[in-house]
């Protein structure tokens, strides 16, 4: 699951609006899609998960937060996304070694879609730039987050850190 920390940048970097069609590819267990199709019952959210675990959970985070408009697409990006409407909006969590494909196909349905990449991996940030150098994203922004939580340890307190996670926006 994405942490609440990452989702709010991500949305915040997503820049959806009314009426905006999200694909969330890798979707895992729904956590952005749940986000952005609480922000407006008119964006509609398209949440790409090839995990039978994933896609259960979806379901039912579909269902705790009433977001029964949220649609589930069971299937690997990018052949998942082939019959879908073109996106304005793309949030990609996961893209099972298949980024640059993704990209191609996403940009062929909408040059000017707004794209936007969680990495955790060095592997994952290869990819993103063997994108840059192939034209598939022109200008990205790449920023590295990390966050930190507190937790208790007998009367104090100490902050554990998070994972660092690189977003990518264009």
């Amino acid at each position: 699951m994405t942490k609440s920390e990452v989702r709010a940048l991500v949305l915040a970097k997503l820049h959806l609006t009314e009426d905006a069609v999200l694909y969330d590819v890798g979707a895992g267990t729904g956590s952005v899609a749940v986000e952005a199709a609480c922000q407006s019952g008119t964006i509609k959210v398209y949440a790409v998960e090839r995990n039978p675990e994933g896609i259960g959970l979806i379901h039912k985070n579909k269902q705790k937060f009433g977001c029964d408009w949220i649609e589930v697409i069971e299937g690997a990006a990018p052949d998942a996304l082939v019959p879908l409407e073109a996106p304005t909006h793309v949030f990609i969590g996961g893209s099972g070694g298949r980024l640059r494909e993704i990209l191609k196909l996403v940009k062929a349905k909408n040059p000017a879609v707004r794209i936007v990449i969680t990495a955790i991996s060095l592997e994952t940030m290869g990819e993103v730039m063997e994108a840059v150098k192939e034209g598939l994203l022109l200008e990205p922004e790449v920023v590295q987050i990390q966050a930190s939580r507190s937790k208790r340890l007998g009367d104090y307190h100490m902050m554990t850190a998070q994972n660092p996670v690189y977003l990518i926006t264009e």
